[in-house]
């Protein structure tokens, strides 16, 4: 695992947009062979798509040939709703960049059969290839995607009931109103976003401390699924000063003195 520190958030929203979209030139996608992105939503990666769509409108890269599979969606929330994480990426980023909307891929959270949404999800990330680089955040409880404490870490996607601390942590989006929030999601397994040929995760802010100390510095532990990532043979966390605070000093000076060249 690869651990980058920044001073702050938007040092290490750039470093990751430069990151991302330095993959996606290095790839030269073409319609025949197209980038596969996957995307997720929250708070964490607003200013990597910020930056991303900064460098797509100043011609730097563009996003023609490349194809995204987001991590999750609310079930039963209408895709229209401000809060529905079709909102949120169409809102956040996808209006924003030049990509085709024929390769936007997000769950159907409204699906008859949301069983067989999230089976053929998987078939339809196999059939483009598998992905190239999925981007992620993390929760304060250390869940990727809505893969919540608990979760098998050899999961793929399916229907998942949300944590009280979830619930609550989401609730912000709805005016503070814990009845307002799906109580399940449709999201990525572990064992999706592990397939995967690279992972990008970003964690930023102090309150999200002890979920990056189980992340790169604990055990891997199905209570704390973003540490499955240490398995990972091209995983990259991205975090800021904030965010480290509950790490050792030793694990701290080692990721530092490593990107410094020092070892």
């Amino acid at each position: 695992m690869r651990v980058i520190i920044e001073p702050n958030y938007d040092a290490l929203s750039k470093w990751a947009a430069n990151y991302v979209a330095n993959r996606i030139k290095e790839a030269k996608p073409t319609p025949e062979k197209p980038f596969k992105l996957g995307c997720p939503t929250g708070s964490s990666p607003l200013g990597l798509y910020k930056e991303l769509i900064k460098k797509n409108k100043a011609g730097e890269i563009s996003f023609q040939n490349v194809i995204t599979f987001n991590m999750d969606e609310y079930v039963n929330l209408p895709e229209g709703h401000p809060e529905s994480y079709h909102s949120f990426m169409w809102n956040n980023f996808f209006n924003h960049i030049d990509i085709k909307k024929e390769n936007v891929h997000i769950l159907n959270g409204n699906a008859k059969d949301l069983v067989k949404e999230c089976e053929d999800y998987e078939k339809s990330i196999e059939a483009a290839g598998g992905i190239d680089l999925f981007m992620g955040g993390v929760g304060p409880d250390g869940h990727l995607a809505f893969n919540e404490p608990g979760s098998s870490l050899s999961s793929k996607t399916r229907i998942k009931t949300l944590t009280t601390d979830t619930i609550h942590a989401n609730s912000r989006f709805f005016d503070g109103d814990l009845e307002l929030v799906p109580k399940q999601a449709l999201t990525v397994g572990i064992g999706t976003v592990m397939a995967a040929k690279e992972v990008l995760l970003v964690c930023s802010g102090h309150n999200k401390a002890r979920a990056l100390k189980h992340c790169i510095d604990g055990y891997i532990s199905h209570k704390w699924t973003s540490s499955m990532l240490q398995m990972h043979p091209h995983a990259i966390v991205v975090c800021d000063e904030a965010a480290c605070d509950e790490l050792t000093v030793g694990t701290y000076k080692y990721y530092l003195d490593k990107e410094r060249g020092n070892l």
